[in-house]
């Protein structure tokens, strides 16, 4: 069941007062345990690309690596009982973008949060004019991913957290289908410095002033079990923290609809395959080597999906 827009799905989790899923991949793997997983749960679920996985998969041209992409996962969709999205996950460069829309991607996501606010609303109106044509929805941010820390001062906060007051007006000068406002994540495995913290009483006031729905990027909890067992298998990645369980619940309660992953899947496979290699050191039989590495993927991804509150849903 390929839907061919994303915000299809997002319509409805925001009328519903739940979160999907939305996942990272750059290969095979990855995706038939993410699709795996949300069959199992019936569950809707977005699959995501980032532009270096479309560099990845198209050896060096993202050209073709947004088509080897979207005809794998379109492959493995089509006979799924549940909608699966393919999402662009922060594409940067327009070219990027119109590559995706392109190759058939669900939904995109231009990001020009880095640019001044003007600059922003332009460049991502376009990209909604021309992504509307083809049926395809676009996410846009506002706002810098940083994860927030006491020592951070209020005037620093207020100038890379998403400002509400901005957001409505974003959303009627761009056009845009849902809105990833800056409420203090950030991406990788080393989110906070102390205990998570978002900012709940301005994601509160954008979905009061947008009623759209709403994505949490940097959202990985960066799950212990699976730090602990890659730093015992040879990995090195001490003092990694994410978003907590209790913290990504609140986040749907005050809104986010749309929750991204990249890193705790990254965590939990390497953890597996690292085990793996291990523990058979005679093995030379990729496959075999990947098995446990994507039964940890589908697991997470379970787990996530019970979390967010979209179990069941299809």
């Amino acid at each position: 069941m390929y839907v061919k827009n994303t915000k299809e799905i997002l319509d409805k989790a925001n009328a519903n007062y739940y979160g999907v899923g939305a996942f990272n991949i750059n290969n095979l793997e990855f995706l038939q345990a993410i699709i795996d997983a949300a069959i199992e749960k019936r569950a809707p679920v977005i699959v995501e690309t980032s532009e270096g996985a479309m560099f990845y998969a198209g050896n060096g041209d993202f050209r073709k690596g947004a088509r080897v992409l979207a005809e794998m996962v379109m492959e493995f969709a089509k006979d799924a009982p549940i909608p699966v999205a393919l999402h662009l996950d922060h594409g940067h460069d327009v070219e990027h973008v119109m590559a995706a829309i392109q190759a058939g991607y669900s939904s995109v996501m231009i990001d020009a949060s880095a640019k001044p606010y003007k600059e922003n609303v332009k460049i991502t109106a376009e990209v909604v004019r021309i992504a509307h044509a083809a049926n395809i929805s676009v996410e846009a941010e506002l706002g810098r991913l940083v994860g927030i820390e006491d020592n951070v001062s209020v005037l620093e906060r207020d100038a890379t957290l998403v400002d509400p007051s901005e957001a409505k007006d974003f959303v009627e000068r761009t056009g845009v289908d849902f809105l990833a406002p800056a409420i203090g994540t950030s991406h990788g495995a080393f989110k906070f410095k102390g205990e998570a913290k978002l900012d709940f009483d301005r994601l509160k006031k954008v979905k009061e002033i947008t009623k759209m729905p709403l994505v949490l990027h940097g959202a990985s909890t960066v799950l212990p079990r699976y730090v602990e067992k890659a730093n015992k298998y040879g990995a090195k990645i001490e003092g990694a923290k994410g978003v907590p369980y209790n913290i990504l619940r609140e986040s749907v309660k005050y809104g986010i609809n749309k929750i991204n992953t990249d890193t705790d899947l990254r965590v939990a496979f390497l953890a597996e395959l690292r085990k793996a290699l291990y523990d058979d050191v005679s093995q030379i039989d990729p496959r075999k080597l990947f098995k446990p590495a994507m039964k940890a993927i589908k697991e997470v991804v379970m787990e996530r999906i019970d979390v967010l509150g979209s179990t069941g849903k299809y």
